[in-house]
């Protein structure tokens, strides 16, 4: 018996092929199908964005360039290494030596082998599709190359135009760098295709025959010789480089550089092709020794030639005679560095700054007294919410732009902000698609501000506001439209129009006349067109997919007359329209020829310009303002620059988003590049209109990089700049409490420098001693004219001209630092704010203003008071002023300016005339309090605190001053007093509330005599 199985019945025909189950096909049939749709969203949803905006040239230009240079770089690459494998199997010994080596690798084949192909093919596609991804990144590079436009300059080494270091050498180093990248990929795997069939051999005797084969010595040999030409055309390329090299003392070729690394350059770059020809004769003559030695010998060579010789020249030549070596070498850097940022145009003069404040001393600078800023923007934006928001479904931004406006023939500064749209002000049970995307649809008007003036109780004074919207700025002109379609906070995306027949359902603005709002349909009156057209099923069902919201599909909101806007924040549509500018952090806006639009500066930069400082741009322009996070504040992504223009004013249309660029610098050469790239794209100055040219002014981030600058290159001797024992910083934010050591921003004034004779609106900032050192006092002014002009297509002659003020290095002018401990350490004025600041009652400093009038240095600070918490917005309450040593501190600037100099100033501040009402009603934020991270609520636990009457407050403080009352028990007369005023508090602020302006009164008389009491008394307890 037996239990062996018997044979197997042999099959008939050949095998069944397993079938694949019609699910699975399905599955895989719909996922392809869907991948394709939402691809076909993104795709085609740009398409019809650029096209409604006009720049689909842009998309088409950029698009275009990018796929054929991803084809190019995929079909290279690929082709390279698929060749590179193929040659090498196809040239593989039939039979491989018999040495233990190669029975190992007889596994490792086996295991391979059913693989080949797909590494084969699957290899070079994989990588190849990385090379295309990179050589498409390069498009902005190629196209600079293609359009290139000359600097008209020549670098000082080699006698070449700029052109060449900024639009040439860029690709030429990407394309030897991506050619040296195809052999050593290609070399890779040729070289692990001959050792893994036999081609090579690298252990074992050499009894055993020869360790390549003819064919793989041949493919490895000419891949090696290719990988030394690459070697060569870099080492070449680096001698042009080393202009643009980061020193440790400044950047661009030094004296070693020149004389040693370039010369050393040079001869490795031979060395290296003469190296390439040795492994061109060992393919011929069969030998490595020959390419072994002379790979050895350019080791050898890059060690000594490239490394020790060039230490030898530091060490031994210039470290001892820096001063004298280095000093063509950072003069040309300098130079460059003024040229490339635009410092040729500093105007230096030396400042010999008084200290001492005399009356009458700011008679000649009257003007610049009346038009001196007390409203601070970064500040009053709660205020503005409080007073002008309306609903809480409008919102303001965190910081607030700072323009100038023509208001009864006079140039005001003004602080302004748009009541944009904020969809998070809105109830949990009003939230849902139908609200979120086809009611609520817009912000609403424009408010404005008297810069220099305030209202009643330390309120901002309207000139514009309200809704409807109404004020000097709606009264400029017909036509004035109020609507915000676009800004910084707009929702993703908002579907309007609708047929003429229907009924609007666009919130336009709340009314109580009009049973509570009104509506209105984006582009009923006008035919405005602000997005492409949603009407089709096409159109709903790709925007669905890129939305990610089915209702888009299905709404009958959605009909044949509907647009779709998105894409909405002005910054970032420029940036898709122009990708090739960097752009400024902030935005702001301006009503210009009866519209809201935001200005975005455009800056054309590269970090090719020969001898020019580096910059991380990022780092230059952070300051505590951007630290803040502001929404009106992007961030700028690293980029390392050393040459920068404002080539380009661009500005975006509130209503219907349209974007409009202008040539601010046309000479400017990368400008005039991407212009022969784009030549419909950026229109000339020409057809800027004279409304719009009277808002622009110059760019923040611009003037950031240029003071970092200056703290350095306002030295503009080369020995001097050696030593650096003159350079300066620029000041950290006094007023910044977040100990981050921020920097203080820059700030827009109206001011006039000493060799001015007007006013002119200009960015300021100041400088202090650099190096290790706490000593804060003042080393330099520095103010721009940013007053573009009012003419049509015209710039202002002076626009851009910096002036700095360099004040003598034995001056002791105090600097911001300083100033800010003066005031906190003042007796008087510590003791009226720290009772100010007792109960629930905040005291906060706003930005501390320089200006060089009276012959010195003034400082100008507006105190501001606020509840501690509930409702919160500041009131101004208090300025305070420096002028040397001398501290003034009072209810108004004026009064605070005659403290200052001897009882009389000379000239009346822009408050001289008391309180400013307002000229439009206020709007305060009704209805019950929506928490959306604002503090635009309307219920306060405690309210505001109201300082006391005006006092002087000096070092030493003013005589006759009121003699304190007597109290048995000062300490029991301090908490009454405290007690009183927390309630005369809470009356004030449930008048305001409810708009009862006498009782508001009565409770300001009660806190004034209260807050007296209480000063009187701890100035008793103070002398007990």
């Amino acid at each position: 018996m037996t239990f062996a199985a018997g044979p197997r019945r042999a099959p008939e025909g050949p095998p069944a092929q397993r079938r694949r189950s019609p699910l699975v096909i399905t599955l895989i049939v719909l996922a392809a199908i869907v991948v394709a749709l939402f691809l076909l969203a993104e795709f085609w949803t740009e398409v019809l964005w650029f096209t409604q905006l006009g720049y689909q040239e842009v998309l088409w230009t950029e698009w275009g360039v990018r796929a054929g240079l991803f084809v190019a770089g995929f079909l290279i690459m690929g082709a390279a290494i698929f060749a590179s494998l193929s040659i090498a199997y196809r040239s593989r010994p039939i039979y491989a030596p018999s040495t233990p080596e190669q029975a190992t690798l007889d596994q490792y084949r086996e295991a391979v082998e059913p693989l080949r192909k797909v590494v084969t093919w699957g290899a070079p596609v994989v990588i190849g599709f990385f090379a295309g991804t990179a050589a498409s990144g390069q498009w902005q590079n190629v196209l600079l190359a293609v359009n290139q436009v000359s600097f008209d300059q020549n670098d000082p080494i080699f006698g070449m135009d700029l052109s060449f270091f900024v639009f040439t050498l860029p690709i030429l180093r990407f394309s030897v760098g991506f050619f040296m990248a195809i052999v050593i990929v290609a070399g890779i795997g040729a070289l692990a295709t001959h050792y893994l069939y036999g081609g090579l051999r690298i252990g074992g005797s050499n009894d055993a025959g020869p360790r390549t084969t003819k064919a793989a010595r041949v493919q490895l040999a000419v891949l090696g010789a290719l990988l030394l030409v690459g070697i060569a055309l870099n080492y070449w390329l680096d001698r042009y480089s080393l202009l643009t090299a980061q020193g440790t003392k400044f950047d661009g070729a030094s004296y070693t550089d020149v004389n040693a690394v370039m010369p050393a350059k040079a001869i490795l770059a031979v060395v290296a092709l003469v190296v390439a020809v040795l492994f061109v004769v060992a393919a011929v003559r069969g030998t490595w020794r020959l390419p072994a030695i002379g790979v050895g010998l350019m080791v050898v060579s890059a060690i000594v030639i490239g490394g020790i010789y060039p230490a030898i020249v530091q060490r031994f030549q210039v470290d001892p005679n820096a001063q004298e070596l280095e000093s063509e070498y950072i003069q040309r850097n300098i130079d460059s560095t003024t040229l490339a940022f635009g410092l040729d145009k500093v105007e230096t003069q030396q400042y010999d700054a008084a200290t001492e404040a005399e009356a009458g001393a700011l008679r000649e600078d009257a003007e610049t007294t009346a038009q001196i800023r007390l409203l601070d923007p970064q500040i009053v934006s709660p205020t503005f919410r409080q007073l002008q928001q309306n609903k809480q479904y409008y919102n303001f931004d965190e910081t607030l732009a700072v323009d100038r406006y023509q208001i009864d023939g006079e140039k005001q500064d003004s602080v302004v902000a748009v009541r944009e749209l904020n969809l998070a002000g809105l109830g949990d049970d009003q939230r849902n698609w139908v609200n979120d995307h086809t009611v609520f649809t817009h912000g609403f008007g424009m408010v404005a501000a008297y810069g220099n003036q305030t209202g009643p109780d330390g309120r901002p004074a309207f000139f514009e506001g309200d809704i409807p919207a109404e004020g000097a700025l709606t009264d400029m002109g017909e036509g004035y439209e109020p609507r915000v379609y676009f800004s910084p906070q707009a929702p993703e995306y908002s579907i309007v129009g609708a047929p003429d027949e229907s009924n609007p359902w666009e919130l336009d603005f709340p009314d109580d006349e009009a049973g509570g709002q009104v509506n209105s349909t984006f582009g009923a009156e006008d035919g405005a067109v602000a997005g492409p057209d949603i009407g089709s099923f096409g159109s709903k069902l790709l925007y669905a997919l890129k939305f990610g919201s089915g209702d888009i599909l299905f709404s009958d909101r959605v009909t044949e007359e509907s647009q779709i806007i998105y894409d909405r924040d002005p910054r970032s549509r420029v940036q898709k329209i122009a990708p090739y500018l960097t752009l400024d952090q902030r935005v702001y806006p301006a009503v210009v020829d009866g519209r809201i639009k935001y200005v975005v500066e455009g800056y054309t930069t590269t970090d090719q310009y020969p001898y020019s400082a580096q910059r991380a741009l990022d780092e230059a322009v952070a300051d505590s303002l951007t630290s803040s996070g502001s929404a009106s504040i992007q961030a700028i992504a690293p980029e390392e620059i050393n040459y920068i223009r404002n080539s380009v004013k661009a500005t975006v249309d509130a209503y219907d988003g349209s974007v409009d660029l202008y040539a601010w610098e046309p000479e400017d050469p990368m400008l005039q590049a991407w212009q022969g790239v784009f030549p419909e794209a950026v229109k000339p100055m020409s057809e800027i209109s004279g409304d719009l040219m009277d808002h622009l002014r110059y760019p923040e981030d611009l003037f950031k990089v240029q003071r970092s600058l200056l703290t350095a290159y306002h030295v503009t001797d080369a020995s001097d700049f050696f030593s650096g024992q003159d350079f300066w910083q620029n000041p950290e934010d006094p007023t910044d409490t977040s100990g981050s050591g921020a920097l203080q921003p820059p700030y827009y004034l109206t001011l006039q420098m000493p060799d001015q004779t007007e006013p002119t609106f200009s960015l300021t900032s100041s400088f202090i001693p650099g190096g290790n050192t706490d000593r804060e006092i003042l080393t330099g002014f520095l103010a721009v004219d940013a007053e573009a002009g009012s003419e049509d297509g015209k710039r202002s002659e002076d626009y851009g001209k910096l002036r700095l003020l360099e004040l003598p290095r034995n001056a002791t002018v105090p600097g911001p630092g300083q100033v800010q401990n003066n005031f906190d350490s003042n007796s008087t004025i510590a003791s009226e704010l720290n009772i100010l600041s007792r109960g629930n009652s905040e005291v906060i400093h706003g930005n501390l203003l320089t200006l060089p009038v009276g012959g010195g240095l003034l400082y100008v600070q507006p105190v501001y008071v606020q509840s501690s918490q509930g409702t919160q917005y500041p009131l101004l309450r208090k300025v305070l002023v420096s002028f040397g040593d001398e501290v003034g501190f009072a209810d108004t600037l004026d009064e605070a300016l005659n403290q200052v100099f001897g009882g009389d100033s000379g000239a009346d501040a822009g408050d001289a005339g008391g309180e400013t009402e307002s000229e439009v009603d206020d709007a305060p934020l009704d209805g019950t309090d929506t928490d959306t991270g604002t503090g635009t609520g309307t219920e306060t636990e405690e309210p505001t605190a109201e300082p006391t009457e005006t006092s002087t407050a000096t070092e030493e403080p003013s005589p006759e001053p009121s003699t304190p009352g007597t109290f048995d028990d000062p300490q029991a007369a301090l908490d009454q007093a405290l007690t009183e005023a927390a309630q005369a508090m809470q009356d004030a602020d449930e008048a305001l509330s409810s708009g009862d302006w006498a009782a508001y009164g009565d409770a300001q008389d009660a806190l004034d005599e209260a807050l007296q009491t209480a000063i009187d008394a701890e100035s008793q307890l103070s002398g007990s």
